[in-house]
């Protein structure tokens, strides 16, 4: 389409790159299966992720905290995409919510509108009344997204989520043991604070992995693209950095998913097309 409607999207592969440490049996087992799934309950209509229904049996956010708190990222995030890809998700977040943009044609000055649909939060794991906010190494984020016929935010559509957010939340920055799960969980608990119950679109609470051609370009290999954790008045702390090898994460890091069908000027295209 030509014009820059959301910005490097057409980097949304870079991430597939560092699956390696999926290649052992046990775990490529269980995701081919949970790809299987995937498939046949991705995002249908692009306004829900048809995610299969969750079980009663499957585990709180508390109880995957506590299963998963001694773990490392090799071990843990298998877990996560399991639980995740089986449905282990709260009904809210199966609900994504539309954000609409325009830009100027500087060629025709055409006005160019354009709808895509987020999930209303970052990915997450539990049931609606206990759920918690799981950060993930993009190569983890890759995969379900992949799964689910979704991909990652660019910059320029993190702050359009940010300005779209019907929940702006003042981000909350710690210090100590910033990679351990037990963090990880502090800091939903945190959130979970300043939100107060409060419903809809939430931003302004994690740094987004996100797809840049910054990494490509980077000198170093095996990079992650982190940006955003917007301030009141919309300036973010993070801005586009590539300096973390893409196996680190951290507290801060949040997924946020884009449906892979974006309606531009009333029509549908992929979005790999826009």
């Amino acid at each position: 389409m030509g014009v820059a409607l959301f910005s490097d999207i057409s980097l949304l592969g870079f991430y597939r790159s560092g699956m390696g440490y999926f290649s052992y049996l046990s775990c490529m087992i269980r995701v081919t299966k949970i790809m299987l799934i995937g498939l046949l309950f991705g995002c249908k209509s692009g306004q829900q992720l048809a995610l299969p229904a969750r079980q009663d049996t499957a585990v709180t956010g508390q109880q995957l905290y506590r299963q998963i708190g001694g773990m490392d990222w090799k071990q843990r995030e298998p877990v996560i995409i399991s639980e995740i890809l089986n449905g282990n998700v709260p009904g809210f977040f199966k609900k994504l919510v539309p954000v609409h943009v325009q830009v100027t044609d500087p060629a025709t000055g055409q006005i160019i509108k354009a709808t895509y649909f987020v999930t209303p939060d970052y990915v997450m794991v539990g049931s609606s009344s206990n759920f918690a906010r799981v950060p993930l190494t993009p190569m983890a984020a890759q995969q379900i997204a992949d799964s689910l016929h979704c991909f990652l935010p660019t910059r320029k559509m993190v702050n359009d989520i940010y300005a779209a957010a019907k929940v702006q939340l003042e981000p909350v920055p710690l210090f100590a043991y910033r990679d351990s799960a037990l963090t990880f969980y502090h800091h939903h608990l945190i959130i979970e604070g300043q939100r107060q119950g409060r419903k809809g679109l939430i931003a302004g609470i994690k740094k987004d992995v996100v797809i840049s051609s910054k990494i490509t370009s980077d000198a170093k290999p095996n990079r992650e693209a982190i940006y955003g954790w917007h301030q009141p008045g919309g300036k973010p702390i993070q801005p586009l950095y590539t300096g973390h090898v893409n196996w680190y994460v951290d507290y801060s890091h949040g997924i946020r998913l884009v449906y892979e069908t974006i309606i531009v000027n009333g029509k549908k295209y992929h979005y790999k097309e826009v």
